[in-house]
């Protein structure tokens, strides 16, 4: 997973329909960004898209629907 994650330029984790966190993956936040990409099962967390050198991950719908725009 970490492959993925770090093969983005910045990675986008919504957790829940308010919070949005934006990471520029490096050593230094992997242990985070993985936890927080990361859902129960430990596979990482639906739906994830990637967008050009983006990733975006988990469900919030103005951002999706952003992305869906551009």
């Amino acid at each position: 997973m970490w492959d993925l994650l770090s093969s983005a330029q910045r990675v986008f984790v919504a957790s829940g329909s308010k919070n949005v966190f934006v990471y520029h993956p490096d050593e230094t936040n992997r242990e985070e960004l993985t936890a927080k990409a990361t859902g129960r099962t430990g596979n990482l967390r639906a739906p994830a898209v990637r967008h050009g050198a983006d990733l975006y991950v988990g469900f919030n719908e103005p951002l999706l629907a952003g992305l869906l725009k551009s």
